[in-house]
C-alpha cells in the first residue's frame, strides 16, 4: 500500500530554517533538506515567500515568514484592492496596503491591468470571459482534429509497411 503524508510545519519552524538560506554564504538547500528532513522544494519555496512583501506592523517580529503572496490573490481580490485605493488619499494609501499586505509596484500592476481590460473590454464589445470560452472550445476541436489525422496517419504508415513486406515476400 502506497501511503502519503502531508506534513505541516509551524511558522516558528520556518522562520528558523529560512535565514539559513538568505544569509550571504548560506548553506545550500540540499544540505538543509538531509540536516532536516525537509524537501528542497519546500525550503525553496519557504524562501521565495519570506521574500515577499506581507504584512508589516511595529510587533511582528523580524524574521517572520509571509503567508500571503500577491500572486495567489484571486482577480476578485485585486479588483477589490484597487477599487479600495481608488478612494482613499495617498496619505492613507501606505497604511491601508501595508494592512492588506500588498506593495505598491503591485497595486500598480493591477491598476494597469484593470485598465486594459477594460479598454479590450469596450473595443471588442464582448466580455473577455465569453472571448475565452469560444478560444477554448476552438482549440478542444482542433486538439480532436489533430489525434485524428495522426492516428489516420500511423494506420497510413502501418498500411505502407505491410505492403513493403508483402511484395518482398
Amino acid at each position: 500500500m502506497n501511503w502519503k503524508f502531508i506534513l505541516i510545519y509551524t511558522d516558528s519552524f520556518k522562520a528558523k530554517k529560512v535565514p539559513r538560506l538568505s544569509v550571504p554564504n548560506a548553506i545550500s538547500a540540499a544540505k538543509l533538506s538531509k540536516e532536516v528532513g525537509v524537501a528542497r522544494s519546500c525550503l525553496s519555496r519557504w524562501v521565495s515567500v519570506a521574500r515577499t512583501v506581507g504584512p508589516m506592523s511595529k510587533d511582528s517580529p523580524v524574521n517572520h515568514v509571509v503567508q500571503t503572496d500577491s500572486r495567489a490573490r484571486t482577480a476578485k481580490e485585486k479588483l477589490r484592492i484597487v477599487m479600495a485605493a481608488a478612494t482613499i488619499g495617498p496619505d492613507e494609501l501606505g497604511v491601508f496596503l501595508r494592512r492588506e499586505g500588498v506593495h505598491e509596484a503591485d497595486l500598480q500592476h493591477w491598476r494597469e491591468a484593470v485598465a486594459q481590460g477594460a479598454t479590450l473590454a469596450l473595443e471588442n464589445g464582448t466580455p473577455r470571459s465569453v472571448a475565452r470560452g469560444a478560444d477554448t472550445r476552438r482549440i478542444k476541436d482542433l486538439e480532436r482534429e489533430l489525434r485524428r489525422k495522426d492516428r489516420a496517419l500511423a494506420e497510413t504508415a502501418a498500411l505502407l509497411v505491410l505492403q513493403k513486406k508483402v511484395h518482398e515476400i
